[in-house]
């Protein structure tokens, strides 16, 4: 019975969030057709600030519902001097489908509204991608090495057509997500990847590349964040169903490094080695907060 209700309020929990995406998704629908069809420039900018808002909105009301509903513990550090008009680069650890809604709910109305590099054919996803396309998504091009092999003349058009997508965030402050690991944490993915780091994947590069290679000018700095579980982390049904979650996020700003911005990641390779030194110093830095931290928690 303990299970029965348990459940019942996870079903309850997960359609509070349903119906507050729908509430926001259906106005969001509405002015993306309208600024599909505008032909002026600032009047499409100022539709968008709208949307932005809108968004803005939908993460307040799902952190309301997450802290009231829930069962949540939230710290959060280090954000200070972040600015709701700046352009930035977030790279973070993952550890659980929470980490997404915690991070837009620690950072929201801190920076400009979180963005996620999508790929381009995705444009088409019926009623999403209009509304990805809508609240400025930045979407990318990518051929696979196979389809280069085979057209060796379209090397480097991908890249051409994820900047030229990227130019509109000249004139909008815009925040890009990058979760460098690739995929969640798990103990079995550590040791199967033989991560040198006690609680973290090793971090991969070719996301952080797309993103500094179509929008690297335009970035101020690097939002570093930790997201770090002293509980063990809590899977987004549990969290749903009332299981207790105890989250610190950890936030530092780092300088973004003009070398960062102008090497060539696809065909230098000293470039690529550099890259993967940077992150691979920060994931360190990380590990150690983890370890810190959970020693600390007594685990």
């Amino acid at each position: 019975m303990k299970a029965f209700f348990r459940n019942l309020r996870g079903v309850a929990f997960f359609g509070g969030f349903t119906i507050n995406t729908i509430i926001w998704f259906i106005p969001i629908l509405l002015f993306a057709g309208l600024k599909l069809v505008l032909p002026i420039p600032a009047l499409r900018r100022a539709i968008t600030r709208v949307l932005m808002a809108m968004g803005e909105n939908w993460i307040s009301t799902n952190w309301l519902m997450m802290r009231h509903a829930g069962s949540f513990h939230l710290e959060s550090r280090g954000l200070e001097g972040l600015r709701r008009d700046g352009w930035y680069l977030v790279i973070s650890n993952h550890q659980t489908w929470v980490d997404i809604v915690v991070l837009q709910a620690v950072l929201n109305r801190q920076i400009p509204f979180l963005k996620f590099f999508i790929k381009q054919e995705l444009i088409w996803f019926p009623l999403l991608g209009i509304a990805w396309w809508a609240l400025d998504m930045p979407f990318m091009k990518r051929y696979t090495p196979s389809y280069l092999a085979r057209n060796p003349h379209m090397k480097g058009k991908d890249l051409e057509t994820t900047r030229h997508a990227c130019e509109k965030f000249r004139d909008t402050p815009t925040s890009v997500i990058n979760f460098i690991e690739g995929t969640r944490f798990s103990e079995q993915k550590r040791l199967d990847r033989k991560s040198p780091y006690k609680h973290l994947l090793q971090p991969r590069a070719g996301g952080l590349a797309v993103a500094l290679s179509s929008m690297g000018e335009l970035f101020e700095s690097v939002v570093d964040v930790t997201m770090i579980y002293p509980d063990g982390a809590t899977s987004f049904w549990d969290m749903c169903c009332g299981r207790h979650v105890n989250v610190i996020v950890e936030v530092r700003e780092r300088e973004l490094e003009d070398w960062l911005v102008k090497g060539n990641y696809e065909t230098d390779r000293e470039f690529r080695k550099q890259v993967h030194s940077w992150l691979g110093e920060i994931w360190a830095q990380k590990d150690e907060i983890l370890d810190e931290t959970r020693d600390s928690h007594g685990r």
